[in-house]
């Protein structure tokens, strides 16, 4: 059950992105229930950035995204329920081996096509089961699939994930839509377990690039459900060059307004993995402020995120703000002044001048953990610098779901 408001995770009404064609099919790779493969297209004048897990152990599909990426790629082709991760020399064969398949069927160079899983590590990747309906895919191909695109890319996701937002620049628009899978495994080095953002705009693969960068810094960086960095993670920002609207240039105001416009993309797919992270009954914001910089500050609040105390003691609603507390002071800040510091459950100051504030109750402190959205803010008093973190609390269904995964 995802944490959140009834209508809050519903799959929004997204419209086309002119120029991007979706088509799903159904592979068997874990389950028959639904579909599990997802193919993209892009026009030929398309631009395409990626980033990818940092995790040392990458999939086999990342390696060969990546080498792929430069080579211009027109197509994306995903799979869910297994990750082909861990699988050596022959994860890698068979990798190319399915892009070899589809790039028969569509005519094109293998190495325009870049391919993602997500799903069960150390398995081989059913090549044969992926080969078959690979035709079913290519002709379902349409610029309204997002829905079946997102439900086609869940592993343990409760709900499909998608956010769209529209521009108006220069008497035209530009269209923005995200979708985005993950549940567990999820603490980011790059991006989001499989993300994927299209745009009508017209804009250069560099700038493109560096605007995916940065926006999944302040975003998909800034989320964790578990502290397990995948070994699949990957995020695409596809551009089609199909708007109207000109040209986005760097030194332009048209870019700063499209920068913020993915930003806030990112930001929404982001909250939406933590509030359907594996078991979740509470989504926690931490807000670190009065940091000296902001590596600092993300450094105290992913401590505090990452805290299995913590965790267990937000889901069983108990004000332990000593928990909270000692991770803070883990944290690693160099000459830390604990005098200095504050920290508040939503805005009942639970720890001023060291210690317990002297205003705190329990009552007011129950009467927060009680709540299912609880904002975590820790004043360091060491600067002007703040950086917000999300995460969620750690439930019984958590080791259920994840000890039963394989079953």
């Amino acid at each position: 059950m995802a944490v959140g408001q009834q209508g809050q995770c519903d799959f929004p009404a997204m419209p086309a992105v002119a120029g991007i064609r979706l088509g799903t099919a159904c592979a068997g790779i874990k389950q028959q229930l639904r579909d599990d493969l997802l193919l993209i297209a892009m026009p030929e004048q398309a631009s395409c950035a990626a980033v990818f897990t940092q995790n040392a152990f990458c999939a086999a599909p990342v390696q060969i995204a990546k080498a792929h990426l430069p080579q211009r790629p027109r197509w994306l082709l995903v799979n869910s329920g297994n990750a082909n991760a861990g699988t050596g020399v022959e994860g890698l064969q068979d990798t190319l081996s399915v892009c070899a398949s589809l790039s028969e069927i569509l005519g094109c160079d293998p190495r325009q096509i870049l391919p993602f899983s997500t799903g069960v590590i150390g398995q081989r990747l059913p090549v044969d089961k992926i080969a078959v309906v690979l035709p079913i895919a290519t002709q379902d191909l349409a610029q309204d699939h997002w829905e079946p695109a997102a439900r086609a890319i869940m592993t343990t996701d409760t709900f499909p994930k998608g956010v769209s937002k529209v521009l108006e620049l220069d008497g035209g628009t530009i269209t923005i839509n995200g979708i985005a899978k993950g549940a567990g495994m999820i603490h980011p080095n790059m991006a989001t377990l499989l993300g994927f953002m299209a745009t009508d705009a017209k804009i250069s693969q560099p700038l493109l690039q560096a605007c995916l960068a940065a926006a999944v810094e302040q975003s998909f960086n800034r989320i964790t459900v578990d502290g397990d960095t995948s070994t699949n993670d990957a995020c695409v920002l596809m551009a089609s060059g199909c708007s109207k609207v000109p040209e986005i240039m760097a030194d332009s105001g048209h870019y700063r307004v499209f920068a913020e416009a993915v930003l806030d993309v990112a930001k929404q797919l982001a909250e939406l993995i933590v509030r359907d992270g594996e078991g979740a009954t509470k989504l926690m914001r931490i807000v670190v402020a009065e940091a000296a910089t902001v590596d600092e500050a993300v450094q105290v609040a992913k401590t505090i995120a990452h805290s299995p105390l913590v965790k267990t003691a937000f889901f069983a609603s108990d004000p332990n703000w000593g928990r909270i507390l000692a991770a803070v002071g883990r944290a690693g800040v160099d000459r830390l002044v604990l005098e200095a510091v504050q920290i508040y459950l939503n805005e009942v100051c639970i720890v001023s001048g060291g210690g317990c504030a002297p205003d705190y109750t329990e009552e007011a402190g129950q009467a927060v953990m009680d709540q299912d959205e609880i904002t975590i803010t820790v004043k360091l008093g060491r600067g002007l610098v703040s950086q917000e973190v999300l995460t969620c609390d750690f439930s019984y269904d958590y080791v259920k779901i994840n000890a039963e995964y394989r079953t």
